[in-house]
């Protein structure tokens, strides 16, 4: 008898399955299906127990939510792989009131349909200095819909050095090439000077587009044109001056011994006519990409026909809208975990990681850590931190269980030992990281 012969039956997988899960037949049907023609495929014969087994699993795959709550105990702040800014209290609460019918688009007084952008636009002017504000889905998205609606058919000028590639392969050229606008490139990678891009610029020019090297920094023998120098030349010439911040900011970092990094409200005041930026790295917000600058271009951006193609959800909306009032407030650093992160002192991450460590007792240890900001802001720059640091014979496997905790725990390994960064860990998460220090702990003894 061929041994595949041995196999159990549809009908009795999904008959044993059914009684072990609440899942619909069609689903169990299925899942029966795959895993017996893998197993075909394998050329290795299972029994009747090991089959339901898998299709149990697979069922379960197919209907459990994969995208698991974790703690970032990684030290990168904002995490891309962990999506970034984790939101403060006010923007999930805002977020979860927004579920229901919603008046996104529908004026209450008039009685009559309305704009969704007026949401946001007038707490991005206030925050910014310029006329108005937009919102897309991300800040690619974003410089697609600037570079489509006004450089379409026409030439923008970069600097050689800001023709950049960023995270996902996004590069700079390709997505001109996509908006249908001809780059123009000018100056050198290092170099470039107000008089290269005077030299550039034709009948044919739109606007002169500057990008912030969100992922990295140039140093020695460089030289960038002052933002106000380069404003005063497009206007002199009739074009626009755009500017992309990526990450960009409301506050001024460097009063937490960080390097200087763009604030929107400075460029817009240096001259620029639409800047654009995350909602979700140093804002603090969900993934949004933000433009602000004069109403009538701001105007045009809204009546093209790809900004439906890039608008966000009812719920983005409610969520920045609540995470730009912590800023109109002036409550930003208190409410917004991303600025709680950056702002904690050594001495009071220190306390918290002793405390902590009382709690767990050996074989955690504390030990001084060094953090990044992560997303593409800041990137040369670090900040003083401590950690819970656990050592073990095989902290790879320590790590690979902390990841299968619930929620996971993601750290490093470092040193023949598993690390958890408390700078990127919330304090109102403590609770839960000590219980899943105990469950580590106890495993990292075994396998000792």
């Amino acid at each position: 008898m061929h041994p595949f012969r041995s196999l159990p039956s549809i009908d009795s997988l999904v008959g044993s399955v059914a009684a072990l899960l609440d899942a619909p037949h069609a689903v169990v049907v299925a899942a029966s299906r795959s895993v017996l023609t893998e197993i075909r495929e394998s050329g290795v014969v299972v029994d009747h127990a090991t089959c339901v087994a898998r299709v149990v699993s697979a069922v379960q795959c197919l209907l459990e939510p994969t995208l698991r709550p974790v703690l970032n105990g990684t030290g990168v702040l904002l995490q891309t792989n962990l999506g970034r800014a984790p939101l403060s209290s006010a923007a999930q609460a805002a977020m979860q009131h927004a579920t229901g019918a919603t008046a996104i688009e529908y004026d209450l007084v008039r009685g009559a349909r309305g704009e969704r952008n007026r949401h946001l636009s007038p707490l991005l002017a206030h925050l910014s200095g310029a006329e108005a504000g937009i919102a897309v889905n991300n800040t690619a998205a974003a410089v697609l819909l600037l570079l489509t609606a006004l450089g379409a058919g026409r030439e923008v000028i970069v600097s050689r050095g800001e023709a950049v590639e960023i995270g996902g392969g996004f590069r700079i050229p390709d997505v001109l090439r996509q908006s249908g606008a001809t780059l123009v490139e000018v100056g050198t990678t290092n170099r470039t000077y107000v008089r290269d891009y005077a030299a550039a610029i034709t009948e044919r020019t739109a606007f002169l587009l500057c990008v912030h090297t969100s992922n990295f920094r140039q140093f020695g023998f460089v030289h960038t044109p002052d933002k106000r120098e380069l404003a005063e030349l497009a206007h002199q010439r009739g074009i626009l001056l755009i500017d992309d911040l990526g990450s960009g900011s409301f506050l001024d970092v460097t009063q937490y011994g960080l390097s200087a990094e763009p604030t929107v409200q400075a460029h817009v005041a240096a001259g620029a006519d639409l800047v654009c930026f995350s909602g979700d790295k140093l804002l603090g917000g969900p993934q949004a990409g933000l433009i602000v600058g004069k109403s009538s271009l701001i105007d045009q951006l809204t009546r093209h026909p790809l900004l439906r193609a890039l608008r966000l959800d009812k719920t983005s909306y409610a969520g920045i809208h609540a995470t730009l009032v912590s800023y109109v407030m002036q409550r930003a650093v208190h409410e917004i975990p991303i600025w709680q992160m950056i702002s904690a002192t050594h001495a009071e991450l220190s306390h918290r990681a002793g405390t902590l460590q009382q709690s767990l007792g050996h074989p955690w240890q504390v030990r001084d850590s060094v953090s990044t900001i992560g997303g593409g802001a800041l990137p040369t720059d670090t900040l003083p931190s401590c950690a819970l640091v656990l050592p073990c014979s095989q902290p790879d496997a320590v790590a690979a269980h902390a990841r299968g905790l619930h929620p996971a725990l993601i750290g490093r390994v470092k040193d023949n030992a598993f690390w958890l960064d408390l700078r990127s860990l919330m304090p109102n998460d403590d609770e839960i990281l000590l219980a899943g220090c105990r469950l580590l702990a106890e495993s990292a003894a075994i396998r000792e």
